[in-house]
């Protein structure tokens, strides 16, 4: 559950559905919502105490795609390391797909546009396109719209009912099936299935980081009137090259042998960095909720290639010297658990 942050460096890296897919899920999704939260309040009221979900949990569909099919605007906060940070936050659907605007509410001014996969963001005070919106991790939109990899690597339970925002949540726990990562609880509103609040937890049960709405409106008027400059600034833009043209999938050669169990490769790049002499490589694997990512490059013996570890929040960092390469890993996972993942990294030949 990666902490958002709005800049170009904030974007990971995992595909989402093609447009086509996940309107026609969308479809299905909108007719079976009212009747799949009604039988989820029904199984709330009829257990109080806190039950492991049955195995299918096809109804998390709804929860995963609810951001996508929903109206909302409103201010969430962003909790980590004895920091608050602000955002407000405004979804809306048009004819022609997805808009979201981001807005920093504290700290420097920062604002980012998304509309069905493109980003742009606004660099003194002109709108400049920033990359690709690859989705995952981002508040609130958690879940995966695949929940095969989530199934087999969390137990769920229900532990009850809450108020988050005003409104009538949901509270669901994810119980990882080892200690290599973290646990998860979420809040979900009743109604529509939109996440209203998030928490990762760590050994203890102790808070790493935690995401959660203190305004909201969902539906109703809300504003729109900033996607007319939006569309009026991408056109100037739209021959401009792509900002990820730098970025080009490859087959390193390069293997982790001691992932946790379930974590998937999602991705494998090479890119250019900011700040780098040459060429990164980058792997991500995905777990269903978290996310681990490698990066390996050439050692240019910067004094800041030493060996070490830091966190923000619940993402770890490891980074370590390793023959003539530089090995870094980042993930939303315990510090144990980068140091295995680095430790195994070797490389297996192209």
């Amino acid at each position: 559950m990666a902490a958002l942050h709005i800049s170009e460096q904030s974007l990971t890296a995992t595909a989402l559905p093609s447009k086509t897919d996940e309107n026609q899920l969308g479809k299905k999704i909108v007719v079976r919502l009212p009747v799949l939260f009604c039988g989820l309040l029904l199984a709330v009221v009829a257990n109080s105490h806190a039950e492991e979900l049955p195995a299918n949990l096809d109804w998390l569909e709804v929860v995963a795609f609810a951001r996508h099919q929903t109206d909302y605007s409103g201010v969430f906060v962003y909790q980590y390391d004895n920091r608050v940070e602000t955002t407000s936050i405004v979804h809306v659907n048009q004819p022609d797909g997805e808009y979201e605007k981001l807005e920093s509410l504290d700290g420097p001014q920062r604002e980012i546009i998304s509309h069905d996969g493109r980003i742009w963001g606004f660099v003194n005070h002109k709108m400049v396109q920033l990359g690709s919106n690859y989705g995952h991790g981002n508040f609130p939109s958690l879940l995966p719209e695949q929940l095969a990899a989530l199934k087999a690597n969390y137990k769920a339970k229900l532990l009850g009912v809450a108020r988050v925002a005003g409104y009538n949540t949901q509270v669901i726990l994810f119980k990882p099936i080892d200690n290599l990562r973290y646990a998860h609880e979420i809040w979900v509103h009743t109604d529509s299935g939109l996440l209203l609040k998030a928490a990762v937890l760590g050994d203890n049960n102790k808070v790493e980081e935690q995401y959660a709405f203190t305004q909201l409106q969902i539906g109703g008027k809300i504003d729109r009137s900033w996607i007319k400059e939006c569309d009026k600034a991408a056109a100037k833009l739209k021959d401009a090259p792509p900002a990820n043209a730098d970025i080009k999938p490859i087959n390193s050669g390069w293997v982790a042998d001691m992932l946790p169990s379930g974590f998937k490769k999602t991705l494998e790049i090479e890119r250019l960095m900011h700040g780098r002499h040459a060429p990164v490589t980058q792997m991500v694997f995905s777990d269903g909720l978290s996310s681990i990512s490698i990066f390996i490059e050439p050692n240019d013996r910067d004094e800041d290639d030493e060996d070490g570890l830091s966190s923000r929040g619940a993402v770890n960092l490891y980074h370590k010297v390793m023959d003539k390469e530089l090995i870094t890993v980042v993930g939303e996972v315990p510090p144990r658990t980068v140091i295995q993942v680095l430790d195994s990294v070797r490389y297996n030949g192209k």
